[in-house]
């Protein structure tokens, strides 16, 4: 069921390996690097671009995003957003990544994807990730506009004529039906794509707050998802083990430093998901980060988050030191019948904290954060 390339599961394999005989307890397997927030949609289950106009305007130099590869050493790089390709030097954020022999996955709804093939060559180094969370009518609702799933697709099928290696990432929310799911899942296997898909974080800002999962509904769900998976061949882009964990059979805590982001503000604390501050440098983003007082069961905000930025680099660190496990779950598939592993208690999780207004007004004038609620309040009425 797993779709990564066998020169990449090496590649990152041995890196995993060689930090665990260096004594490493933390280090980046994924370097999420978002050179900008802004975006050409508008997802009601998106958190990320709720932002006034002078920060979804700023973006990272190419010098800058380089740096924060060679600081961070991470062997993937995942550009998300926002949109990446809206950004004017993306091809030669994307040249000198590559250049470098890191792994890059270029995340994209594919609305400009067919215009801007040409700042980019193929490699086995690159892919494109292109944001697509079901079939027409599921993909299309997700994004709040029609006609968006068509042009992905097209332009999916484009890149691929092109020589390119293309994936998709699908974010799956409550209400999700397994039977279109296991069919979305058929559909990626014929047109030739990977698959990461993952359950929807619960993004304070996000518009819709209405869909997000619980932990134990993800559970339920994925379980029924790959009850119709057996024998269909879906090229799922993760670690047989964090499969395992959506489907209720391991017990995970997550490992936030496992994906460090590094975004037009800095080095996001703790992890991609979550902005609740940031660090000057990936050093002290390290050092300095409180990584205890995350995590589900630790902050009330992560309670329900089984997201694979938070969860892949432990099911990672699990297949390194448990590599006969890891081989039994990869033969057999996730297990889908009898009781489910315990799952964390949330009992002792420390409140939430609201740290938007704090961070952002001390990045714009008083002016326009004024102007800013007035267009929230605006929206919400």
């Amino acid at each position: 069921m797993v779709g990564v390339p066998l020169f990449q599961q090496i590649k990152v394999g041995a890196y995993v390996v060689r930090q665990r005989l260096k004594g490493n307890r933390r280090y980046p397997l994924v370097l999420m690097l978002e050179p900008l927030f802004r975006c050409n949609l508008s997802c009601a289950g998106c958190g990320k671009i709720d932002y006034p106009d002078s920060i979804l305007n700023r973006r990272l130099s190419v010098q800058e995003c380089l740096d924060a590869v060679d600081e961070c050493g991470a062997p993937v790089v995942a550009i998300p957003g926002g949109e990446p390709l809206l950004h004017k030097q993306i091809g030669e954020i994307v040249e000198g990544i590559v250049a470098r022999k890191k792994f890059v996955s270029l995340c994209t709804n594919a609305l400009l994807l067919e215009k801007k093939l040409h700042l980019f060559q193929p490699s086995r180094y690159l892919f494109f990730s292109v944001h697509l969370d079901g079939l027409k009518e599921e993909h299309d609702r997700a994004v709040c506009q029609e006609g968006v799933f068509d042009r992905a697709v097209r332009a999916i099928r484009k890149a691929r004529e092109a020589g390119f290696q293309v994936n998709v990432n699908a974010t799956i929310f409550d209400g999700a039906d397994p039977d279109r799911v296991a069919a979305y899942l058929d559909f990626c296997r014929d047109l030739g794509v990977g698959v990461t898909i993952s359950p929807g974080f619960a993004y304070e800002r996000a518009p819709d707050q209405q869909h997000f999962l619980s932990r134990q509904r993800t559970r339920e769900l994925f379980r029924a998802i790959f009850r119709r998976g057996r024998g269909r061949k879906w090229p799922l882009n993760h670690s047989a083990l964090y499969l395992d964990f959506l489907a209720g059979n391991q017990t995970y805590r997550c490992q936030p430093w496992g994906m460090p982001t590094r975004n037009v503000f800095g080095w996001q604390k703790p992890c991609y998901l979550l902005s609740e501050g940031y660090a000057k440098s990936f050093r002290e983003l390290m050092e300095t980060t409180d990584w205890d007082s995350y995590g589900t069961g630790n902050y009330e905000k992560c309670a329900n988050c089984m997201a694979h930025c938070g969860y892949e680099p432990t099911a990672a660190a699990d297949a390194t030191a448990h590599p006969l496990k890891a081989l039994a779950v990869a033969l057999r598939g996730p297990r889908t019948e009898g009781p489910m592993a315990p799952d964390i208690p949330l009992d002792d999780a420390r409140p939430a904290e609201d740290n938007f207004e704090h961070l952002v007004r001390a990045e714009v004038s008083a002016e326009e954060w004024e102007e800013y609620l007035r267009k929230r309040r605006a929206d919400a009425a």
